[in-house]
């Protein structure tokens, strides 16, 4: 797991326990500058551009009707976004679908900010739609109220021009937490591209005895098994790291193929995960309860 991620669970502490605006500290300082590198957008696969930062995942999808935005990042980060959109030739204005991977600050934040400059309309898993609706004023780590204009259950499918994109249901890090697939033509095969919502466990977090989530255990079971199932030859995430982005960025220009064809991949990190999850809710059962 990644340096910052104490830090991000702090963060996501902070959002849980209280709804005043707190001072920036250092700790949190630091997890909005490491959010906030830009990073140079780049053609992913088929119709999916990458426009993120060096850290948060955000994917454009683009379609001859229009273009889908999945996940707006940080509220600090949607001119980067912009940039990295217009940069590759696209226009902002012409977003025109706005959906997330999941209700946090690091991902959905930007919600409302999007949505007010292009007009998309906002989709949302039911889960985690009132979360997005009702925002969270404990800036810069919450979000403004933003409203979601269509929302989405499991299996439902957001299409536009010739695109469809599936909205699969992996709760566990959010309740609503959606990981997306679709297919898209490339180097002249079909691929399966699966852009994985959260689906490890913030450090700090527990997943039993949680009030306010108390089927947090079984809900993450079920998306482990959702995700085994998945079809996939490429893969996003919404953290970069955890489909080596850089790293493969690196052989973009290697002929003859594309580095995150990577099936491979996406059943390592899936697994690690899941043995990480398996661990854990084993040492908490092993505890004695207070």
């Amino acid at each position: 797991m990644r340096s910052f991620s104490v830090l991000l669970a702090v963060a996501a502490a902070l959002i849980q326990q209280t709804t005043a605006p707190r001072p920036v500290s250092p700790a949190l300082q630091a997890i909005l500058e490491e959010f906030s590198v830009p990073f140079e957008p780049f053609h992913f696969a088929g119709n999916v551009y990458y426009v993120g930062t060096k850290e948060l995942g955000s994917f454009l999808i683009v379609t001859p009707a229009g273009n889908i935005l999945l996940d707006s990042g940080m509220e600090q980060t949607v001119p980067l976004i912009r940039a990295s959109v217009e940069k590759l030739g696209f226009g902002f204005s012409d977003i025109k679908i706005l959906i997330n991977s999941h209700a946090h600050f690091d991902h959905a934040a930007g919600d409302r900010e999007i949505r007010d400059a292009t007009g998309a309309r906002v989709m949302i898993m039911a889960q985690d739609a009132d979360d997005i609706r009702q925002g969270h004023p404990d800036f810069p780590l919450g979000w403004k109220p933003c409203p979601v204009d269509r929302v989405l259950h499991d299996g439902d499918a957001v299409t536009l021009g010739s695109t469809t994109l599936t909205a699969h249901l992996t709760p566990g890090h959010t309740k609503g937490c959606t990981t997306w697939t679709t297919q898209v033509s490339d180097g002249g095969k079909s691929r399966h591209v699966v852009f994985l919502g959260g689906f490890t466990i913030n450090e700090g977090v527990q997943l039993l005895n949680t009030p306010d989530y108390p089927n947090m255990a079984s809900d993450f079971a079920r998306t482990f098994k959702v995700l085994e199932h998945l079809p996939c030859d490429i893969f996003g995430a919404q953290h970069s790291y955890f489909f080596d982005m850089q790293k493969k960025v690196a052989h973009l220009n290697d002929p003859g193929r594309n580095p995150f064809v990577d099936p491979a991949g996406y059943r390592k990190v899936v697994a690690e995960a899941e043995r990480a999850y398996r661990k854990q809710l084993a040492e908490e059962r092993s505890k004695p309860r207070r």
